[in-house]
């Protein structure tokens, strides 16, 4: 049996992303309400070297992918799941806004739980009160 056998996948997720020079991947987190301060904290993070990962599908905007109520619920579904792999590629995580809801809440949930250290944009929402 190879040493790499012996790896988790997330133990070689970390030794490949090394290998390649990745450094500082960082995904944002919160309610699609709070985009354009979205868009803001990724300028910012972009611009001290993190590669930034974020929601990009705004379903409260009316769009023809999503105008069908039952593909709706079934992208919807699609989108949380990309979202935790985003979580499980990223170093870090930040959370944007002054408001959780369930969905953020179950992301900092599961960041927390896989050990990702978690950031407010407003430490205040954080549900649990932890600071990263």
């Amino acid at each position: 049996m190879s040493y790499s056998q012996l790896l988790t996948p997330e133990e070689k997720l970390a030794e490949g992303m090394k290998a390649l020079g990745i450094e500082d991947v960082v995904v944002l987190c919160g309610s699609m309400r709070f985009a354009d301060q979205m868009a803001e904290v990724a300028i910012e993070e972009s611009v001290v070297g993190a590669l930034v990962l974020k929601p990009d599908c705004n379903m409260k905007i009316a769009h023809r992918l999503w105008a069908d109520p039952v593909e709706a619920d079934a992208l919807k579904i699609r989108l949380d799941d990309q979202h935790r792999q985003k979580i499980r590629l990223a170093h870090r995580v930040i959370v944007v806004g002054d408001y959780v809801g369930d969905s953020t809440r179950a992301e900092i949930a599961y960041a927390r739980e896989l050990g990702k250290p978690v950031w407010f944009t407003h430490p205040e929402v954080d549900p649990d009160g932890e600071v990263a």
